[in-house]
Formats: C-alpha cells, structure tokens, sequence
C-alpha cells in the first residue's frame, strides 16, 4: 500500500462528494440522482479506489485486502471532509448545508438494522455499475450501467457509506453516533458487496 493508493482514495472521496453536492444543489430528485453519477463516473474513468467498489472484490484472488479496504475507508473519509469544509467557505454552502442536516436526521433516526439492509442492497446497485463497467464490451453498456446503478441506489433510498460520509461532514454532524452509523453503513455495503459479486460470478 503507497501513498498513491491512499491518494487515490481521497480523490475518490472527494469526487463523491461532488456528486452528492450536486444532488445537494437541485430541486427535483431525480435529476439530482443522475447527475451524482459523476461521482461514479470520474472514480471508474480514473480508477480510483472507492471503498464501495472494491470491497466487492475482496473475495477474489487478486483482490484488495483488510488493510487496504481500512485505508481506502479513510482516505474516502478525508476526501469527503476536505469538500464539506470547501463548500461551507462559499455562498452556495446554505441550502446544502441544510438538506445535508435533514439526510442525517432521516439517518440518526433510523435503526441500526434498518441502514445495515439499506447498506446490503446499495452495493448490490454499486458492484452492477462497477462490474458492467469493467466488464460490458459495449461502451453504451458501461455508462447506462453507471447511470442505473447510481440512480437506483439513490432513489430507492438506500445507504452508500461514502456519499453518508459527506452528507455528515457537510452537515458538520460529527459525533459517536454518527460513527457507528457509518460503520453499520459500511458493514451492510460490504456484505452486499460481497454477496452479490459471490453469486452472480458463481453463477456464470
């Protein structure tokens, strides 16, 4: 592990954060939901590490490992903080600020299973846009799978760690809640991830 692959991490974070400061910015939601697809879209284009996408390799022979998942995780958490405190020095911070804050209620009043299921079926949207993406020889077919995989995650309502992290961070919601919400978050993302990479390679 270098510090190119933790860099790569924080730009990584960084660049969701862009997304869902867009998604942030706009009225109408599904608008918002495919214009985050930038996020996705700079992260794959420029192979940067996602915690999201790659923890659905880990199980593979060449995949990433504990540590480098533990490294990426924050480094993806930098780079959304390092946005959120950006964007609260400009003019454009109110109305985000303010839909970040009413995302996080929705979350820090939700229960820990609940987020925990939304977690696992995020990342089953996640690995379809990344796997299609690596693997679709149609190169139609890979940025329709980033647009789906994105939208769907987002409107369906389900929880991405890492777009979680700058929803927090914007918001300046930090405590040991929050924390923990994360980390269920993430615990839900990574057996989604997982599972659903286990059963659609097993299956082919």
């Amino acid at each position: 592990m270098s510090l190119k692959y933790f860099t790569k991490s924080i730009y990584a974070g960084f660049s969701i954060g862009l997304g869902g400061m867009i998604f942030l910015s706009v009225e109408n939601k599904i608008v918002g939901a495919a214009l985050f697809c930038i996020g996705l879209f700079i992260v794959l284009t420029m192979n940067l590490n996602l915690f999201t996408g790659k923890v659905c390799y880990t199980i593979e022979k060449n995949g990433p490992g504990i540590l480098d998942m533990l490294s990426i995780w924050v480094g993806n958490y930098i780079g959304t903080l390092l946005l959120a405190i950006i964007i609260r020095g400009t003019r454009v911070s109110d109305d985000i600020v303010k839909k970040a804050t009413m995302l996080c209620d929705i979350k820090n009043n939700d229960s820990y299973l609940s987020l925990f299921i939304l977690g696992i079926l995020c990342n089953i949207f996640i690995f379809i846009a990344v796997d299609e993406y690596k693997n679709n020889d149609h190169t139609l077919g890979k940025y329709m799978a980033i647009i789906l995989g994105v939208m769907g995650f987002i409107l369906s309502g389900t929880e991405h760690c890492v777009a979680d992290m700058f929803y927090y961070n914007v918001a300046f919601n930090f405590s040991l809640q929050m924390l923990l919400r994360l980390l269920v978050i993430t615990a839900g993302n990574t057996v989604g991830g997982i599972l659903i990479n286990y059963i659609t390679k097993g299956s082919r």
